[in-house]
C-alpha cells in the first residue's frame, strides 16, 4: 500500500472531545501507509492553540510524528517563544510556519509582518533542531499580484531558513511544475511538497478554491456539476482525478505527497491504494 514517495497528512484540531476520538481513529488507519508525519492546523491569531496542542500531543503520544503550525499574525516575540518552548518540552521538533490570516475584527499584525520573520526567529532563538516547513502557492498568493514579487516573498523564507516547503492545493499540475522552476531560478534549493486536496464534497471544494484563486480546470468542474446528488460517482471520479494528479507529480520528481484530508481517512486512502 506504500506509495513510492514519502506522504503526510494534515488535520484541523477537533472542538468536541467525540471530534478528537474520531481523529485518533482515522491517524491509526492512515497510519497503515507509513506517513512521514501529521501536521495540525492553527486557528486565526492562534484561535486554536490550546485545540492544536492537545491533537499534536495526541498524535505524539501514539507514537507518530506531529507537526504543529504555527501562525505568528497577532503574536508577539514571547508568546510564540512560550509556544515553542511548550513543544520543545513535548519533544516536537517539527512545525509548520505560517504568516496567517488576521482574525476578523483585528487591525493589528503582531510583531511579526511576514512567515520569513518567523521562521528567522525560530532559528535564531532555538538554532538548527528544528525542521520547518512553510506555505507555497503554485497559482501565487491570493492577495498578490504580481507573480514575481510571489517568487521573491516565497525565496526570503526559504533564505531565512525553511528546510521545506509545503503547497497549497491544486489541481494543475503545470502550475506546480511552473512553480517549481521558477523557485529553483531565484535560487531555492529545499524540497517543495504538493499538497493535494482529495474530493470529498465538490461543492465545499469549489468554494475554498474560489476564495483562494485556485483554478478547478472546466472539464473537471463540468463533470462533477453533471453527477448533481449521485454521491458515488462523486466520490469514483474524485479519487480518479486525483490520482492521475499525483501520479503526474511523482513521475515529475515531486519529493512527497501531502494530503489535506479535512479530518477524513476513506478518501486519502483510496488514492494510496490507488498509486
Amino acid at each position: 500500500m506504500n506509495t513510492s514517495v514519502p506522504i503526510s497528512f494534515e488535520f484541523f484540531p477537533p472542538n468536541t472531545p467525540i471530534g478528537a476520538d474520531k481523529l485518533r481513529k482515522v491517524v491509526q488507519e492512515l497510519s497503515v501507509v507509513k506517513p512521514e508525519f501529521f501536521s495540525v492546523t492553527y486557528g486565526a491569531g492562534g484561535a486554536t492553540r490550546d485545540k492544536t496542542l492537545a491533537t499534536v500531543q495526541d498524535i505524539a503520544g501514539m507514537g507518530f510524528e506531529a507537526a504543529p503550525h504555527l501562525s505568528c499574525v497577532g503574536s508577539t516575540r514571547a508568546n510564540i517563544a512560550e509556544i515553542l518552548a511548550t513543544y520543545r518540552a513535548q519533544g516536537i521538533r517539527r512545525i509548520v510556519a505560517l504568516r496567517g490570516d488576521l482574525p476578523s475584527g483585528t487591525a493589528t499584525a503582531g510583531e511579526f509582518r511576514y512567515a520569513n520573520e518567523l521562521v528567522e526567529f525560530i532559528r535564531k532563538t532555538q538554532g538548527s533542531d528544528w525542521h520547518i516547513e512553510v506555505a507555497a502557492y503554485p497559482e501565487y498568493h491570493p492577495q498578490q499580484r504580481y507573480a514575481k514579487r510571489d517568487i521573491e516573498h516565497f525565496a526570503a523564507k526559504m533564505k531565512a531558513g525553511a528546510n521545506s516547503a509545503i503547497t497549497q492545493f491544486f489541481f494543475n499540475p503545470d502550475a506546480y511544475f511552473h512553480f517549481v522552476e521558477e523557485a529553483r531560478r531565484a535560487g531555492v534549493t529545499q524540497p517543495i511538497v504538493p499538497g493535494i486536496m482529495p474530493i470529498h464534497s465538490y461543492a465545499k471544494i469549489a468554494q475554498f478554491a474560489a476564495r483562494d484563486g485556485i483554478e478547478i480546470p472546466r472539464w473537471v468542474a463540468l463533470k462533477m456539476e453533471g453527477f448533481m446528488d449521485d454521491a458515488a460517482s462523486v466520490r469514483a471520479f474524485g479519487i480518479e482525478v486525483v490520482t492521475r494528479l499525483c501520479q503526474r507529480l511523482i513521475v515529475g520528481g515531486a519529493p512527497s505527497i501531502h494530503f489535506y484530508t479535512l479530518n477524513q481517512s476513506g478518501l486519502a486512502l483510496e488514492v494510496c491504494k490507488d498509486l
